[in-house]
């Protein structure tokens, strides 16, 4: 005899959230007839390429280019060169 078929139940139910495209409302403000970008872009693959924005960090997704928000590299280094100073 032939094995019994088992019926699925309908389609699975979606793990996650739904990704949303962006649109170009999100990249620019209008102030007046000027526009303005939102984005910094990418220094590695230019102009058109946006950096996406983290809490903390700025990353770009094509190159992986970061940038981190918060103590800056300067700061630190006059900080050690007024510590030598004395």
């Amino acid at each position: 005899m032939a094995a019994e078929k088992s019926q699925s139940e309908g389609k699975k139910a979606r793990k996650g959230r739904k990704h949303e495209s962006m649109s170009p409302k999100d990249f620019y403000e209008a102030k007046g007839s000027e526009l303005s970008r939102k984005r910094k872009p990418c220094p590695r693959c230019g102009e058109g390429t946006w950096l996406a924005q983290h809490k903390g960090r700025a990353y770009c997704g094509k190159c992986g280019y970061t940038v981190f928000e918060g103590k800056s590299s300067n700061a630190s280094e006059e900080g050690k060169k007024e510590g030598t100073e004395k």
